[in-house]
Protein backbone atom coordinates (compact mmCIF):
# COMPACT_ATOMS: atom_id res chain seq x y z
CA UNK A 1 0.00 0.00 0.00
CA UNK A 2 2.68 2.47 1.14
CA UNK A 3 4.75 1.68 -2.29
CA UNK A 4 1.36 2.58 -4.45
CA UNK A 5 1.16 5.71 -2.30
CA UNK A 6 4.61 6.62 -3.22
CA UNK A 7 4.49 5.46 -6.65
CA UNK A 8 1.41 7.25 -7.50
CA UNK A 9 1.77 10.31 -5.25
CA UNK A 10 6.24 10.95 -5.68
CA UNK A 11 7.91 8.85 -8.35
CA UNK A 12 4.68 9.47 -11.16
CA UNK A 13 4.58 13.46 -11.02
CA UNK A 14 8.66 13.99 -10.53
CA UNK A 15 8.58 11.82 -13.88
CA UNK A 16 6.27 13.75 -15.44
CA UNK A 17 8.11 17.38 -14.44
CA UNK A 18 11.10 15.70 -15.91
CA UNK A 19 9.94 14.79 -18.91
CA UNK A 20 8.58 18.27 -18.90
CA UNK A 21 12.19 19.64 -18.18
CA UNK A 22 13.69 18.31 -20.73
CA UNK A 23 11.51 18.70 -23.44
CA UNK A 24 11.71 22.13 -22.51
CA UNK A 25 15.61 22.58 -22.35
CA UNK A 26 16.37 19.89 -25.10
CA UNK A 27 18.41 23.03 -27.26
CA UNK A 28 22.29 22.46 -27.47
CA UNK A 29 24.92 23.91 -25.74
CA UNK A 30 28.61 24.08 -24.75
CA UNK A 31 29.93 23.06 -22.06
CA UNK A 32 33.80 25.07 -22.03
CA UNK A 33 36.16 23.51 -19.52
CA UNK A 34 38.89 25.29 -20.72
CA UNK A 35 39.06 28.81 -18.89
CA UNK A 36 42.37 30.13 -20.95
CA UNK A 37 40.75 29.92 -24.24
CA UNK A 38 37.18 31.26 -24.79
CA UNK A 39 36.99 31.30 -28.37
CA UNK A 40 38.77 28.16 -29.81
CA UNK A 41 38.25 25.29 -26.31
CA UNK A 42 40.44 22.59 -25.80
CA UNK A 43 37.98 20.76 -24.12
CA UNK A 44 34.40 21.58 -24.49
CA UNK A 45 31.06 19.26 -24.99
CA UNK A 46 28.24 20.07 -26.44
CA UNK A 47 25.20 18.65 -25.41
CA UNK A 48 21.62 19.35 -24.84
CA UNK A 49 21.12 22.01 -21.69
CA UNK A 50 19.03 18.96 -19.77
CA UNK A 51 21.94 16.55 -19.41
CA UNK A 52 24.21 19.09 -18.04
CA UNK A 53 21.45 20.13 -15.42
CA UNK A 54 20.55 16.64 -14.60
CA UNK A 55 23.94 15.43 -14.13
CA UNK A 56 24.84 18.30 -11.97
CA UNK A 57 21.57 16.96 -10.05
CA UNK A 58 23.17 13.67 -9.97
CA UNK A 59 26.73 14.70 -9.38
CA UNK A 60 25.32 16.64 -6.14
CA UNK A 61 23.32 13.17 -5.30
CA UNK A 62 25.95 11.14 -5.56
CA UNK A 63 28.99 13.27 -3.30
CA UNK A 64 25.72 13.78 -0.22
CA UNK A 65 25.48 10.40 -0.19
CA UNK A 66 28.98 9.68 0.29
CA UNK A 67 29.14 11.89 2.79
CA UNK A 68 26.53 10.97 4.92
CA UNK A 69 27.85 7.90 4.23
CA UNK A 70 31.07 8.67 5.81
CA UNK A 71 29.41 10.74 8.61
CA UNK A 72 27.07 8.40 10.13
CA UNK A 73 30.24 5.56 9.68
CA UNK A 74 31.13 6.24 13.91
CA UNK A 75 26.91 5.13 14.07
CA UNK A 76 27.44 2.17 12.59
CA UNK A 77 30.48 1.63 14.78
CA UNK A 78 28.54 1.87 17.74
CA UNK A 79 26.05 -0.31 16.46
CA UNK A 80 28.13 -2.85 15.16
CA UNK A 81 29.53 -3.13 18.79
CA UNK A 82 26.16 -2.86 21.09
CA UNK A 83 25.43 -5.85 18.50
CA UNK A 84 28.29 -7.66 19.46
CA UNK A 85 27.74 -7.10 22.98
CA UNK A 86 24.37 -8.05 23.22
CA UNK A 87 25.08 -11.17 21.43
CA UNK A 88 27.64 -12.03 24.08
CA UNK A 89 25.67 -10.95 26.90
CA UNK A 90 22.74 -13.31 25.22
CA UNK A 91 25.27 -15.90 24.86
CA UNK A 92 26.20 -15.95 28.80
CA UNK A 93 22.57 -15.98 30.09
CA UNK A 94 21.90 -18.83 27.71
CA UNK A 95 25.03 -20.59 29.74
CA UNK A 96 23.93 -19.45 33.02
CA UNK A 97 20.44 -20.41 32.91
CA UNK A 98 21.38 -24.05 31.71
CA UNK A 99 23.56 -23.92 34.77
CA UNK A 100 20.89 -23.03 37.16
CA UNK A 101 18.84 -25.68 35.04
CA UNK A 102 21.46 -28.76 35.78
CA UNK A 103 22.33 -27.60 39.53
CA UNK A 104 18.54 -28.26 40.89
CA UNK A 105 19.44 -26.85 43.95
CA UNK A 106 16.62 -26.53 46.62
CA UNK A 107 15.10 -22.86 47.43
CA UNK A 108 15.57 -22.13 51.39
CA UNK A 109 12.50 -22.40 52.21
CA UNK A 110 10.56 -24.15 49.72
CA UNK A 111 8.32 -27.34 50.70
CA UNK A 112 9.85 -30.54 51.17
CA UNK A 113 7.89 -33.36 49.11
CA UNK A 114 6.37 -35.29 51.68
CA UNK A 115 7.65 -38.82 52.73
Amino acid sequence: MFRKFVWLFLVLPAGVVLVAFALANRHDVRLNLDPLSADDPYFAIDAPFFLFILGAFLAGLIIGGIITWFGQGKWRKEAKARTRESAALRAETEQLNEQLRTTQTPRIGAPEAAE
